[in-house]
């Protein structure tokens, strides 16, 4: 019945682990993928506060040519330790005002994709606009992780420790291996590194 959501059940319009019967935490930061983008793993902050999801995307085009309307744009994510960008292309579902974090209105393109969390896949909403300037390639807003998950605002990074038995050492070994490829001058611009 759920397709992707196999080993899931519907309790009272939330997907819960069919096994214990409880809904997945997951905490503010999270590791996700964009499967039908072709858009390997990016750190997505978990916002509660925001509606909408957005996608750091920069090179933004909407095509109006055709029946359909399509946006093409470029996003950057990490692979191996090194920024890449991948170009997609895809439907364009409709554009909204949204105002931002600081207060800003901004008219952006929204799209619809698969998002992969865990051992989850579904489809969401998302604008796409820069996000050069955050410290998060993603924001999954609120209607993305509405009725799937629970949020532990302390913690961080709980998909991905249900995948892997790893201890803390080869974490704290990953954030330092991309935290010295983000503020190396090769990888990305000195102006864009991240003020954590």
């Amino acid at each position: 019945m759920f397709g992707a959501y196999a080993g899931f059940v519907s309790v009272d319009g939330a997907l819960a682990d069919k096994s214990t019967g409880a809904i997945p935490t997951i905490g503010w930061r999270e590791m996700v993928t964009l499967p039908a983008l072709g858009v390997g793993t990016i750190k997505a902050k978990v916002d509660t506060g925001a509606r909408t999801s957005a996608l750091d995307a920069d090179e933004v085009e909407i095509l109006r040519a055709g029946r359909t309307p399509l946006v093409t744009f470029t996003v950057p994510h990490e692979q191996d330790g090194k920024t890449i960008r991948t170009r997609c292309e895809e439907p364009l579902l409709a554009e909204r005002w949204i105002i931002s974090s600081d207060g800003r209105r901004e008219f952006r393109p929204v799209i619809q994709t698969e998002l992969q969390l865990g051992d989850q896949v579904w489809s969401i909403e998302v604008t796409l606009t820069s996000r050069a300037a955050m410290g998060f390639h993603m924001l999954l807003g609120r209607e993305a992780i509405r009725k799937r998950f629970l949020v532990d605002p302390g913690r961080s990074f709980l998909s991905r420790g249900k995948k892997k038995t790893a201890g803390k050492s080869k974490v704290k070994k990953r954030r330092v291996k991309k935290f010295a490829s983000t503020v190396s001058p090769a990888a990305k611009p000195a102006t864009k590194a991240p003020t954590q």
